[in-house]
């Protein structure tokens, strides 16, 4: 399937949108409120050196860290709760009522506790990241054929060789795609913390910007935090697709 055919309409649908939006600002011609999609360009092509060299390297360090500390996480608990049915009573409910509480209004706890340092942002991405990882993990665990494991056990093997030769390989699908989600969620994650508190990154530039009635410049790290999630979705996927050469993609 040829690329135009799978992604054309997609495309033009996004230059149609960003067509619109362009006439629409130009119309409105109020640059601080909503700025065109050229003017956004601009001023990213204005601000490289300081988004780029700056700004961009703190939030990718706030995603990388959070993203690594829900993954040992997520996927060590989902482990517990797969190998002991009282820790699955006890943590899985427990996992369902963390995703109630807003973490946007837990955020200024975090600076309170942990400062302006890399810390307070972090635990705001892992708390956002950690529950797809941890879900999808147990469920590709728990979706292990059980006549598979019946034939291991009949030929004389044991539980840790049902969960390295079947368990593992079965759930290495659901954590990818859990990794699918956390990796955009993990954009958000960092965004939100450097917003309520930060002295670097793009959410914090944004929000400088906002202050002094930029409209392009609040707009431009939001480009580049959208395209900082287009790239770890793409990367999860050609890193799924190298892993699990024997998975049939389409």
């Amino acid at each position: 399937m040829s690329f135009a055919r799978t992604y054309g309409p997609a495309c033009l649908l996004v230059f149609l949108l960003l067509g619109v939006w362009e006439a629409v600002a130009r119309i409105v011609n109020l640059g601080f409120i909503l700025p065109s999609p050229t003017s956004v360009i601009l001023k990213l092509l204005e601000l490289k050196d300081v988004l780029f060299l700056e700004h961009l390297p703190a939030t990718v360090s706030i995603i990388i860290l959070g993203l690594t500390i829900s993954i040992i996480i997520g996927v060590g608990i989902a482990v517990w709760m797969n190998l002991n049915r009282t820790i699955e009573r006890t943590f899985y409910p427990l996992l369902i009522s963390s995703q109630t509480i807003p973490i946007i209004a837990l955020a200024p706890i975090f600076v309170l506790w942990f400062g302006y340092s890399i810390w307070s942002k972090v635990v705001v991405t892992v708390l956002i990241t950690f529950f797809p990882i941890t879900v999808n993990t147990y469920d590709g665990l728990k979706r292990a054929s059980k006549n598979y494991q019946d034939l291991l056990l009949t030929m004389g093997a044991n539980k840790r060789h049902i969960f390295f030769k079947l368990q593992v390989p079965a759930s290495l699908p659901y954590f990818f795609s859990g990794l699918k989600v956390a990796v955009t969620l993990s954009v958000i994650g960092a965004a939100i913390g450097e917003w309520i508190g930060s002295q670097a990154g793009l959410g914090y530039f944004s929000r400088r910007m906002m202050t002094q009635f930029d409209g392009a410049g609040v707009f431009a790290p939001i480009v580049l935090l959208s395209l900082l999630g287009i790239s770890l979705f793409v990367i999860v996927i050609l890193l799924e697709k190298m892993l699990l050469k024997w998975r049939k993609f389409d």
